[in-house]
């Protein structure tokens, strides 16, 4: 058991911008305002749901794709494992077996990535693993994760350390913090001799299933488990009707990613190349692209981020090669966030992979939709 119980939204409201306490910051932060985004697009098309013999989702699905999946799986806490994203660190191992990816800023206007699993068996190398920072285990309890982190920022210990938050850690200690809850030993994470460190770090599903035991974590989904996302049925296909979206970008500074639309999916890019899977060599593909604005501030002047995820703002949905404003917010702190179109309803996913970029709200004027 863990040695101390914080309830999440106190954890929560002390990662929020209205109760963080500040060392200094390197630049004012001023309320969010509304930003331009920079969108060329055709005429706006009616929604449309596409049917070829429509069926109301039946059997055990995937919660991260809404596939078919077995019943374990199903009912399967997923890992949600955080990935290097620097360009030394690169490709990553194994990520284009995660059904959700989370895409955040941190210090240094690099991102991070967060890929979340559902199922890791047979997988021997996922990675790089790299260090957590206090909103990435607030997006992994929407999917009732188990976060894995090898190090943290020193504003995520209470949060890992709580009884709110399962986590696998690669330190057992942090000078400055004392203990950090998670660690499992030695043999939960390798380094490999091809990077340096701290870019060479990994784990396996096999260890990852390890730790769990070790750490007597709960595998499977609570009955009053909220899926977060609403899925098409089989033989349905959601066209929105915000325009045409074909190349898209975040707007991230460092590594300048943008995704492309063809055959179906969006084709991910970064710094000026495909960004591809270290283990099978393929570009990353996704049906869903959700761009979240979310409001921030620095914790000190070593540019370590607040980044909200509570409080709600705007949103952006890509599939099918269209998109739609909208909005996401969280009726609760332990509800997951939703999304919702501009008459207020639940958007839709179509059936497959995620990649969730999550956005300052004030720089929202970078993003592109063409």
């Amino acid at each position: 058991m863990k040695k101390q119980t914080v309830a999440i939204l106190l954890i929560a409201a002390a990662v929020t911008l209205g109760g963080c306490k500040k060392k200094a910051e390197t630049e004012a932060t001023e309320p969010a305002t509304q930003q331009s985004v920079t969108e060329t697009v055709e005429q706006p098309k009616p929604t449309v749901v596409e049917e070829t013999e429509s069926e109301a989702l039946s059997g055990d699905r995937s919660y991260l794709t809404g596939e078919v999946v077995g019943e374990e799986q199903h009912n399967r806490r997923p890992f949600a494992v955080m990935m290097n994203n620097i360009i030394n660190a690169c490709p990553q191992a194994g990520i284009e077996k995660a059904g959700v990816v989370y895409e955040a800023p941190v210090e240094g206007g690099i991102t991070r990535l967060m890929g979340i699993f559902e199922d890791v068996e047979g997988m021997e190398k996922i990675g790089a693993v790299r260090s957590c920072r206090t909103y990435y285990p607030m997006y992994a309890r929407e999917f009732d994760a188990i976060y894995v982190h090898y190090g943290q920022a020193v504003y995520a210990v209470e949060l890992l350390n709580s009884e709110d938050v399962n986590n696998i850690s690669g330190l057992e200690y942090q000078e400055g913090a004392g203990q950090i809850y998670g660690y499992a030993g030695e043999d939960i994470f390798y380094r490999t001799s091809d990077r340096p460190a701290p870019h060479n770090c990994y784990t396996s599903g096999e260890a990852l299933d390890n730790a769990c035991t070790k750490l007597g974590y709960r595998r499977v989904h609570e009955e009053d488990f909220q899926q977060k996302y609403q899925f098409a049925a089989d033989g349905e296909t959601v066209t929105l009707d915000g325009g045409e979206a074909a190349t898209i970008k975040p707007g991230y500074q460092v590594n300048s990613p943008w995704f492309e639309y063809r055959d179906g999916k969006y084709y991910r890019y970064q710094y000026g190349d495909e960004q591809i899977d270290e283990l099978t060599g393929e570009q990353l593909t996704y049906t869903n692209i959700i761009f979240q604005l979310s409001p921030w501030e620095n914790y000190d002047d070593h540019g370590y981020l607040n980044i909200d995820t509570i409080s709600g703002g705007d949103a952006y949905y890509f599939t099918n090669g269209t998109y739609e404003k909208c909005t996401w917010r969280r009726e609760s702190g332990d509800a997951p966030a939703k999304y919702y179109d501009e008459n207020g309803d639940e958007i839709v996913l179509n059936q497959g992979k995620t990649w969730v970029c999550i956005i300052q709200d004030s720089y929202a004027d970078a993003i592109v939709i063409e």
